[in-house]
């Protein structure tokens, strides 16, 4: 029959390692597991993000809720916007359409010689 005691040095080494072991898996399962450091980094992060994006969106929010409030009481600013939007003018008015900064347009073929 075996005995283990702790005086034999194979049970001690055995006992030593086995707790080396689990305190080595435990520290790894801290750092690297599903709720453990690197996770609760990510998860911060996330949420940095997700606030400056609340941020920006309560900006965006009360801009256009300055914007509605304008174009319920304020004449000058349904006019600029059927200008802008709509391209109306008022009767005498010629408006030009400039095309867009973003649209290059190729350069004739006699420029190109």
């Amino acid at each position: 029959m075996l005995s283990f005691r702790w005086e034999d040095a194979r049970f001690r080494r055995a006992a030593m390692a086995a707790l080396a072991l689990l305190a080595l898996a435990l520290t790894v399962h801290e750092i690297f597991g599903e709720h453990g450091y690197l996770a609760l980094r990510r998860r911060r992060q996330e949420l940095q993000t997700l606030q400056e994006q609340v941020k920006q969106l309560q900006e965006e929010n009360q801009k256009l809720e300055q914007q509605i409030k304008a174009l319920k009481s304020d004449p000058k600013a349904i006019e600029k916007l059927a200008r802008e939007q709509m391209k109306l003018a008022r009767p005498g008015e010629v408006i030009y359409v400039l095309p867009d900064r973003d649209t290059q347009q190729e350069p004739p073929a006699a420029a190109k010689k």
